[in-house]
This record gives C-alpha cells, structure tokens and sequence, in this order.
C-alpha cells in the first residue's frame, strides 16, 4: 500500500467549486481508496491505495469529482516521502515561530523556464522565496494576501500550482506518517 496526499486547488473558496470534505471522502472511497483522512476544508486528503501511477491517479480522481460534482479540481498529489522531504528542506526556520508567514507551492510539474527574476524585482525587502524542483516556499511576513510574489507564483513559474502554510503542511505530514 502506498500512502498519497492530494492537495486540491480551488475548492470550497468563497463559495465556488464547493465540496463537503464528506463529500470528498465518499467519492474517493467509491474509487477503492482506503484510509481516507482529510484537513480543514480547503482540500487537503491523505489516503492509501494499492495504486501507484501519481499522475494517472490524480486524473482519476479529478474525473471523479467532475462526475460528482461538475467541476474538475487541479490535483497535486504527493507520496509521504515526498511531503517529508519538502518539509524537511524548508530554508526558511522562522515558520517554527511564524507557520502561517511560510508557504509551500506544490507544483504540478517542474517549471522549465521560471521568471525568478521578476519575482525577485516585486518582493518587498523582507520576503524571501527558493525554488527547487516542485516545491516553492515563500517566506511572507507581513502577510500572503499583501504578498505580490505570492499573487504572481503561478504566471512566474508556469506551471500549477497550490499552497499550504506550514501550519498545514506539518499537520497534514503528521497525518500521513502514522
């Protein structure tokens, strides 16, 4: 058994796209998958399934919630392992203290020509982001919603993508590791 984490885009946000994590969860457990735990009501599901294949994985689900529900959420699934090690490579030590002024974009797929140069010329003087493969982390102190860097992440780098702060994201990989 493998265990994923999904982490949906778009629902349940100012009252688009809604989805009742019990929803969620029955029409997962209607595709096989097992150990269904969910997160706040953003999007956010562990579960574990005999299945393997991310990408084909993330399109059936999509497909499900389309069938379901009529619209067909961007999907970005993780292994446990992957989680854990995006954790573990935060650079930013002050989301110990701060967890919600350090985000983590979970990308779709690996940006092949990221603008970092025009994030780095509307950051203000104390935002900080690093990128590395599919995971962007933005260190945002005075806030994501006042954050250019954060409202231009996606046109920037080209590729899907969605967000969690540290809050969630320890919560969510403490999930995942039991």
């Amino acid at each position: 058994m493998h265990t994923f984490i999904a982490f949906f885009r778009g629902i349940n946000v100012g009252g688009h796209n809604k989805l009742p994590m019990r929803e969620l969860k029955d029409v997962l457990s209607g595709m096989g998958l097992q150990d269904i735990a969910t997160y706040i009501q953003s999007g956010n599901v562990v579960f574990t399934t005999d299945q393997g294949e991310k990408s084909a994985l993330a399109a059936r689900i999509r497909e499900a919630v389309e069938y379901s529900h009529g619209f067909a959420p961007q999907v970005v699934l993780l292994t446990a392992d992957e989680l854990a090690r995006a954790a573990a490579a935060n650079p930013y030590p002050e989301a110990d203290e701060a967890p919600t002024t350090v985000h983590l974009y979970f990308l779709a797929e690996v940006p092949q020509s990221p603008d970092l140069e025009k994030m780095e010329a509307i950051k203000t003087d104390n935002e900080c982001f690093t990128l590395t493969d599919k995971v962007f982390y933005l260190h945002a102190p005075e806030g994501i919603g006042r954050s250019k860097v954060a409202a231009g992440v996606e046109k920037a780098l080209g590729v899907p993508v969605t967000a969690r702060n540290w809050r969630s994201v320890c919560k969510i990989l403490e999930m995942a590791q039991r």
